[in-house]
């Protein structure tokens, strides 16, 4: 396997363990975060759930590698989204030992490598 390919891979199982996590023992943490700022009920709901949606959308889509640029850039918008989001609302994520937020600067770097990789393969 090429180091390209395990990086997709690996990128890929980013995307599918959060939502995993988001749907599984991790929702109420999220629901806890949402609270922090009024966001509570239905639209708590909407957001863990919406937010899970679109990590396994872009998990399968990475796996897929079908319009790998538009999906690396994708990855990057809504990296950049929920860290602008987090970091109002739960700015101490930022500190927490386990890296929720601080983990995001190495996954951009990564896309955009992989972003660059996918430009030569196009190139020729």
């Amino acid at each position: 396997m090429t180091s390209i390919r395990f990086a997709r891979y690996a990128l890929a199982f980013v995307w599918l363990a959060t939502a995993a996590v988001s749907l599984g023992g991790g929702r109420q943490i999220g629901y806890a975060t949402l609270a922090q700022v009024g966001i509570e009920g239905l639209l708590a709901e909407l957001c863990v759930y919406g937010g899970a949606a679109l990590d396994l959308l872009l998990g399968l889509w990475t796996l897929l590698a079908v319009a790998p640029r538009t999906c690396l850039r994708a990855q990057a918008a809504l990296i950049l989204l929920y860290t602008l989001l987090l970091t109002l609302i739960a700015p101490a994520f930022w500190l927490h030992p386990f890296g929720p937020l601080t983990k995001n600067i190495p996954l951009l770097a990564l896309i955009q490598l992989l972003y660059q990789q996918v430009g030569r393969r196009e190139r020729g």
